[in-house]
């Protein structure tokens, strides 16, 4: 192989290199190609805790602040209130809140009697606190608060009782 031929395959490759990396940096910027752990919480069959399945395809295309709680979790507890009238006040945003319950149906129910939310809350189980771990909770411990941004990709985690500043701030980069 002569030096002119080495140059041109050296090019080509340089080029090739510089094409695959800007691509893949668009596919990130863009979002078309979110994350495995998101594709599965969107895949999940969520169900209600009255037992009926939740309808993921309407939290597509929205600004997700998806909550993982148990009723047996203080911070948990103390921080629903907050995420309650947040879910509220930024409903007209396309932003939608989502509980995920690391806790039995019957347990769920009896806690929403005396906590009540205006926000969809979901069953999480055993699935649900995998879930979390995929989705950064390497410790997994309660509460955790994932934001994924309307292109499906994970731009904010909390483990521990988020405050109101905090997914404020967080919100107001997303938005």
């Amino acid at each position: 192989m002569n030096r002119r031929q080495l140059l041109v395959i050296c090019g080509i490759s340089l080029l090739a290199l510089l094409a695959g990396v800007l691509t893949s940096q668009w596919i990130s910027k863009t979002g078309l190609a979110s994350e495995p752990s998101i594709k599965a919480f969107f895949a999940n069959p969520w169900q209600t805790p009255d037992g009926k399945p939740a309808n993921t395809a309407e939290w597509q295309g929205k600004v997700l602040i998806v909550n993982f709680w148990a009723s047996w979790c203080p911070p948990c507890v103390e921080e629903m209130p907050t995420l309650d009238l947040l879910s509220q006040e930024y409903l007209q945003q396309n932003v939608l809140f989502v509980g995920i319950g690391i806790d039995s149906p019957s347990n769920i129910r009896e806690f929403l009697k005396s906590t009540p939310v205006s926000y969809p809350i979901v069953i999480g189980g055993l699935e649900g606190s995998n879930l979390s771990k995929q989705m950064g909770n390497t410790q997994g411990a309660l509460p955790y608060t994932v934001i994924i941004n309307s292109k499906g990709k994970t731009i904010y985690t909390k483990l521990g009782k988020i405050s109101e500043e905090e997914l404020r701030k967080a919100l107001k980069d997303t938005l």
